[in-house]
């Protein structure tokens, strides 16, 4: 059985090093506790092999030189409304980085056992 229905793509930019200025966590972690603190359905952390953001700075991944701060990107998806209300409490914990929204069409599959 699949459910199509209207949804909110959250995306966030940071580096991997990133840290909450509040508790010293990874800014990564701490986003996806607070992502799961206000029950937003699910979120992914991706970690990019090259990238570069305001700084210019490229960050990349290689054998020889492994960087130690590469792009991370965190993805969520989940009603409008519950993605605007969380907004506010990722900002209060960024210092620098990225958010964006987008509007998708989701296409979920449920086992019907």
């Amino acid at each position: 059985m699949k459910e199509k229905k209207e949804a909110l793509l959250l995306r966030v930019f940071i580096g991997e090093k990133d840290r909450d200025k509040k508790t010293k966590k990874l800014l990564y972690k701490r986003i996806v506790e607070i992502l799961k603190e206000n029950n937003i359905a699910g979120a992914t952390v991706l970690r990019g092999i090259l990238g570069y953001g305001a700084s210019s700075k490229i960050h990349e991944f290689s054998i020889l030189s492994i960087s130690e701060d590469l792009p991370v990107v965190i993805e969520a998806v989940d009603e409008e409304d519950k993605i605007k209300k969380v907004i506010p409490k990722i900002e209060e914990i960024l210092s620098s980085g990225l958010i964006t929204t987008e509007k998708v069409n989701v296409v979920v599959y449920v086992s019907e056992n």
